[in-house]
This record gives structure tokens, C-alpha cells and sequence, in this order.
């Protein structure tokens, strides 16, 4: 079978050679054999495994996404982030560091929108002042 796993900015697996996959969803675990009937489902995040024909495993942690199957033969999975290997032990500290720079860049966006709201509020304060006491109410950022 062919696996495809991409993010919004790029391919992250794209291997014709699956003889099984697994991988999770709401419902659970379930695996994947050539042939199998057409599917749509909504991942959760998970470490989807999959193995080649000469038996090898191989690794892809999603943070959840869609899977679909098409025809039997082809499986794509489409998340917001992928970090594939085949050594799982290796993927786990691969897997730690997209973690610990996701968690910042959250900080980093959360900081950001604060200030902006403090930003409208205080503008807003200003605002209610001046027509409060009869000022023409401020323009811009004074």
C-alpha cells in the first residue's frame, strides 16, 4: 500500500511499501492490511505504526488528523503536525523537542494576545473618559 502523511507545510512519509499500518482514533486502535474497504476517519493524537514487506517497523507520531483509504491501496493521513523515524526511542526525544516548541510559541501567542487586549482596553478606558467629560473622544494610539 501507499502512505502519504502530510502537514499544512509538507510531506512528511511517502513510502509505497506498507504491507500493515496501525494507528487510533475515538474508537480506538485499529490496523490497516491491503485491500481494505474505503475509510474516513478522525485520528486522535497518536504514533501511527507502520510495517514494510520485509517486515521492518516504521514510525509517524501525528497530532491527530484524518485518514483515509482509498481503494485498498492507499492511505493518506492529513495533521497539523508529524514527526516520523524508525527508531522509536529516537522519535520519542524528536517527538519531546516539537512538544516543547509548540508549548512555546503557545506562550509566546498567548503573551502576544494579552497585550493586545490590555492595549484595547486602556484605548477603550481613554475612549469613555473624554466622552464623559464632554472631550472630543482620542484618535489612534495617544
Amino acid at each position: 500500500m501507499k502512505l502519504t502523511v502530510t502537514t499544512p507545510a509538507r510531506v512528511v512519509v511517502d513510502t509505497d511499501d506498507v504491507a500493515a499500518l496501525r494507528a487510533e482514533d475515538a474508537s480506538g486502535s485499529f490496523g490497516l492490511l491491503p485491500g481494505h474497504a474505503d475509510l474516513l476517519t478522525v485520528l486522535v493524537p497518536t504514533v501511527i505504526t507502520w510495517r514494510d514487506a520485509a517486515g521492518r517497523a516504521h514510525y509517524v507520531a501525528v497530532r491527530g488528523g484524518v485518514l483515509s483509504v482509498r481503494a485498498g491501496a492507499s492511505i493518506a493521513v492529513a495533521t497539523r503536525q508529524a514527526v516520523a523515524g524508525d527508531d522509536f526511542d529516537a522519535l520519542d526525544v524528536a517527538l519531546a523537542q516539537v512538544m516543547e516548541a509548540a508549548r512555546d510559541e503557545e506562550a509566546q501567542a498567548r503573551s502576544e494576545a494579552l497585550g493586545l487586549e490590555a492595549a484595547a482596553v486602556r484605548h477603550l478606558e481613554r475612549y469613555l473618559q473624554a466622552a464623559s467629560s464632554g472631550r472630543p473622544p482620542p484618535m489612534g494610539d495617544a
